[in-house]
């Protein structure tokens, strides 16, 4: 499949195809729901997502997967590679590096402007440093390089209806969306890490601190505070997703089953933790299979669909949306309070 990928792309060089494949095996094999999503887009833009995808992972796994014992100076210092070989490779348009060979041919193909990925970059260097967010609108600085370019860079190749910077806001709201369902799935292993990505002054409001949350992932016990403020988190990315989602309507319409089936999916690890009582300290949240299967298959349906739409020569201008930064998103974690309570 990987090869009939390859060929749809108009990829023919060895080394590049080679590349490819192991930005693809990447994904297949860390990134499961994002991966299940790729299938649904045009055979000939899933390359371009796994080479984004395999530049991500990399960078990732320098901050989170190398060697435990491995202080932040040795992790400074690869990602520090990293970047050298991806300025390098951005610049020449080619890399000896599979995955920096794979994203340059990308960015090439599809004009993704490189300051998304430096931006990327400069998020995972203050991984290594930063541990704590005072205040959602700190998280939202850090997430707006480590999750909104995401979607930034995604956008070119998912390509839209609307000049580009009319869903350039919508892209990076659902990009961070993502990352907040993710933070929220992975509150108890980032702790192992050292890291709290919920914002301090939303886990003060209900009287929790890092070492309440320290303790409760040590005994593994509940405690009803730390429920309320991960009740709020979830309140506040639900909040996101309702902002971000109006955009998938001003993606092109072979690219939108992709984009809905990741918003079903990752918006389905709210619903899991919520169904598994908020225990994210102690074990962590996954979708049933059944669940991304009904999902793969609607997806396949709506890309059917959009296939005969196309054919039809059928077009469509979607409404114009609020600013989804503005539309639901709260300015503040405390903004949302008055929901949660009332839930």
């Amino acid at each position: 499949m990987t090869d009939r990928e390859l060929d749809a792309a108009g990829i023919t060089d060895p080394s590049l195809r080679a590349a490819y494949h192991h930005c693809r095996a990447l994904n297949a094999r860390h990134g499961k729901t994002y991966f299940l999503a790729t299938r649904l887009l045009p055979v000939e833009r899933r390359p371009a997502v796994h080479a984004l995808y395999g530049f991500a992972r990399w960078a990732d796994d320098i901050v989170d997967s190398l060697d435990p014992g491995a202080g932040a100076e040795v992790r400074a210092r690869a990602l520090s590679r990293f970047q050298g070989e991806l300025e390098e490779g951005l610049r020449r348009g080619s890399s000896g590096e599979p995955v920096v060979h794979a994203l340059a041919d990308t960015a090439r193909r599809y004009a993704i402007d490189h300051a998304h990925f430096r931006d990327f970059m400069t998020a995972m260097r203050s991984d290594l440093v930063v541990t704590a967010y005072p205040t959602y609108a700190d998280l939202r600085a850090y997430m707006q390089g480590s999750a909104a370019v995401i979607g930034l860079e995604m956008l070119p190749v998912l390509g839209t209806v609307v000049p580009r910077e009319e869903a350039a806001p919508y892209a990076a709201a659902l990009g961070v969306a993502f990352q907040l369902s993710n933070f929220l799935r992975d509150v108890g292993e980032d702790l192992d890490r050292g890291r709290v990505y919920l914002p301090a002054d939303l886990l003060a409001g209900h009287g929790v601190d890092r070492e309440l949350l320290v303790q409760s992932r040590a005994t593994g016990l509940p405690d009803r505070r730390i429920t309320a403020a991960l009740k709020e988190f979830e309140a506040l990315t639900r909040g996101v997703y309702r902002a971000a989602v109006p955009g998938i309507e001003l993606l092109e319409p072979v690219a939108r089953p992709c984009i809905r089936a990741a918003t079903v999916l990752y918006g389905g690890i709210l619903d899991t933790v919520a169904r598994d009582g908020y225990s994210v300290l102690h074990r962590r949240s996954v979708v049933p299979r059944r669940r991304r299967a009904v999902v793969a298959v609607d997806g396949l349906a709506r890309v059917a669909a959009a296939g005969l739409c196309a054919r039809a020569g059928l077009g469509h201008r979607p409404p114009v949306f609020a600013h989804p930064l503005t539309a639901a998103e709260p300015s503040s974690p405390m903004a949302v309070r008055p929901a949660v309570e009332a839930a």
